[in-house]
């Protein structure tokens, strides 16, 4: 099929760049991802994929949270950081990167 149609976006240039990452990776230009994008839309007669909230368990969602729950949620954290029950996150990320062969 001929292209001869042209979209003009504006999206979030951190999302874009994000998504061209990604997309680099499996050898997948851009105008090919919207392609496919648009003819799943056209296959399934809809967006081919849910558009939902994702659901988040009450403990960790604050906007089901009082304002005493999520004081008490951030008091705790707090009081690890000052106990020293906290982990520096590039270390831990680097030792989750060790421990998994990533």
């Amino acid at each position: 099929m001929e292209k001869t149609a042209t979209l003009n976006l504006r999206v979030n240039p951190t999302l874009k760049q994000d998504a061209e990452f990604v997309l680099s990776r499996l050898g997948i230009p851009m105008s090919t991802a919207i392609d496919i994008f648009l003819n799943q839309i056209v296959l399934v007669g809809g967006l081919p994929f849910a558009v939902t909230l994702p659901k988040f368990p009450d403990r960790v969602d604050a906007t089901r949270m009082t304002a005493d729950q999520i004081h008490s949620k951030l008091q705790k954290g707090y009081d690890s950081y000052k106990e020293g029950r906290t982990q520096n996150a590039e270390q831990a990320f680097a030792q989750f990167r060790n421990n998994h062969s990533l």
